[in-house]
Order: structure tokens, then C-alpha cells, then sequence
């Protein structure tokens, strides 16, 4: 019930909310094939700019990867908050100058955890992280790794369509219609496609999650993708999907960007709320930096940015 009415106050005032919002706006260069694409956080490091659309662009790594004194490794859902995340923590923080944080999906975090590094192109990361955050299933799968955890935000799904909206989806068992071409997270290592599965059966049953799931993976009409945050966004922005079960706070952000999106309404009883868990490395490398950002997240300042963003209260 709480929950509900949380969900029910923040959809009633989006507008509120998006008026806050100050986020960077692509170069007036940029190619119209890439008008869309990331980074959508605004850079916060002084250097020489050499970010290329399509070609040279890693919009889920953030700060500094050289010595840093925090290592954080965040859900990728959460990449919208790291502008002004960062910048409050460091106002209560200021001994923390270099920080760096990846907000990759989690499964992929985990298995950089277990195997030690991660590689993306010709770039080799191998820092350990000290603070590792995720949904509380994917928390639970490795309970030994934390010295504590708590959560510290909550969130819930929608749909995201163009604006418009010109194949008329309004539900979820919309997306089982053949000709809607649905941009799906991989539930193999993608937390929110699990979830997203639980929905499905609450608005259909078995028969809308296997035709979504299976028949239309089959055909080519439900999409898998590999990197959900970024690209479900990407794919109904240049019509590559028509619809995207995202996490609320995603299609709050594209709008909050001036985007041509919209973002539908999932109702409560087919709905999911996913509570978010950090924990503090065992074996963090920075320690005291790791306890500070955690307790810094429940502050009223952390809160304040996470509510900004559209995401529920924590877990009391």
C-alpha cells in the first residue's frame, strides 16, 4: 500500500520534477544517426574532450580510473543519478577528489567481481570495488562478499514508446501483439529481465511471457539486448522498437532530457517494486570511503538526488 501510493504521487507530478533537471545536450555536430546517443551525463573532468558517437564512447564509466580513493560499482539503471550524486557526496566529502564508478548491468559487475577485470575494447580494468550496488535478488546471490548492506532506493516499471505513441501499446499485453517490436533486457544477466518475465505473467499468464519470450524472440520482434539502460532507449528513439519495459526512472530521464518519448503507466497489481541494496566490500580496498558513500546514499542529501530521479524511499 505504501508503495502504491508513492507510485501514484510520483506519477501525478512528473512535471514538477523534470523542471529540476539540467542535463548536458548534445553538440550541435553530431551526425543525426547518433542525435540520440550517450553519453547524456554531462562530463565533470577537466581533459581534452574526445568523445566520437558511434565510434569512441563510454558513457558507463565515470571519474578516475588512475589511483582512485572510492571504487564504486553501480546497477546500470542508476547512471542518470551519478551528476549530481557525486557532486553532493564530494560537498560532504571533500577528502574524496578521485573517484570512479561503473554502472554496468549487474550480472556483468559480478562476474568483473569474480574474474578480477573487465574488458571493453583495447581498455583493461582490473580495480576491485568497494562498494558493489544492485537489486536485492542479485544482493542475495553472494551474501559473502559484504562487510554490511542496506538499501537505499526502490523503483518500479513502465513502458517507454515513442512519442506519440503510434502503435497505441497502453498495457503490457500489448507487447505480445506481433507487430509490436519490443526491445527486451536479457534476463541471463540483466536482474530487471527476470522481473520484467514476473510482470508479464501477472498481466497475461504463461501464454504472454512465452509469446513475448520465445515466439517473438524467435521472429526477430522481441529483441534481447545487451546493454538495457542504454540501448532499449536507443532503439524506440530511432525506431528500432516500438515499445521498451524499462525501469520507471529510465523513461522519467529520457523525458527529463527533452527526448521524444513517453513513458506508460504500469498499474500497481502487474507491476514490480525492486528494492536497491549496497554493500560494502569485504575486501575493499578503501574502506572508510566505502562505509562514508554508503551511509551517504540514506542522508537527506543522497535521498534528495534519488528522489529527483524518480526512484521510491528505501526499505525502512
Amino acid at each position: 500500500m505504501k508503495s502504491s501510493l508513492l507510485l501514484a504521487l510520483l506519477l501525478a507530478a512528473p512535471a514538477a520534477l523534470v523542471a529540476q533537471a539540467t542535463p548536458a545536450k548534445p553538440a550541435a555536430s553530431v551526425e543525426p544517426a547518433h542525435r540520440f546517443d550517450p553519453p547524456w551525463n554531462a562530463p565533470s573532468q577537466a581533459g581534452v574532450p574526445f568523445t566520437v558517437p558511434g565510434i569512441d564512447n563510454a558513457p558507463d564509466f565515470f571519474g578516475d580510473v588512475v589511483d582512485p580513493q572510492l571504487v564504486v560499482f553501480f546497477g546500470g539503471n542508476q547512471f542518470m543519478v551519478l551528476d549530481d550524486l557525486l557532486k553532493e557526496f564530494r560537498k560532504a566529502h571533500p577528502e574524496y577528489v578521485r573517484i570512479f564508478v561503473e554502472t554496468l548491468p549487474p550480472g556483468i559487475l559480478a562476474k568483473q567481481i569474480e574474474q578480477g577485470a573487465l574488458v571493453v575494447g583495447n581498455l583493461r580494468i582490473d580495480l576491485k570495488p568497494d562498494v558493489y550496488a544492485a537489486g536485492k535478488s542479485r544482493m542475495d546471490l553472494t551474501p559473502e562478499w559484504f562487510a554490511r548492506t542496506t538499501s537505499y532506493a526502490q523503483n518500479r516499471l513502465a513502458i517507454l514508446v515513442r512519442q506519440g505513441n503510434p502503435k497505441k501499446v497502453l498495457s503490457l499485453r500489448d507487447l505480445g501483439r506481433p507487430e509490436v517490436r519490443v526491445s527486451m533486457p536479457n534476463p541471463a544477466w540483466e536482474g530487471i529481465g527476470k522481473r520484467i518475465e514476473d510482470s508479464y505473467e501477472k498481466a497475461g499468464g504463461a501464454a504472454l511471457k512465452t509469446a513475448i519470450m520465445e515466439t517473438k524472440v524467435r521472429t526477430g520482434a522481441t529483441y534481447l539486448t545487451q546493454i538495457h539502460h542504454r540501448q532499449s532507449p536507443l532503439r524506440v528513439l530511432y525506431d528500432q522498437s516500438d515499445a521498451a519495459p524499462v525501469w520507471y526512472t529510465e523513461a522519467f530521464y529520457q523525458q527529463m532530457l527533452g527526448h521524444p518519448v513517453e513513458g506508460i503507466e504500469i498499474p500497481a497489481k502487474e507491476n514490480i517494486v525492486a528494492n536497491y541494496i549496497a554493500g560494502v566490500m569485504k575486501a575493499a580496498p578503501h574502506a572508510k570511503a566505502a562505509e562514508d558513500f554508503v551511509a551517504f546514499l540514506n542522508s537527506p542529501q543522497g535521498q534528495a538526488v534519488y528522489k529527483k530521479y524518480g526512484f521510491l524511499p528505501p526499505v525502512q
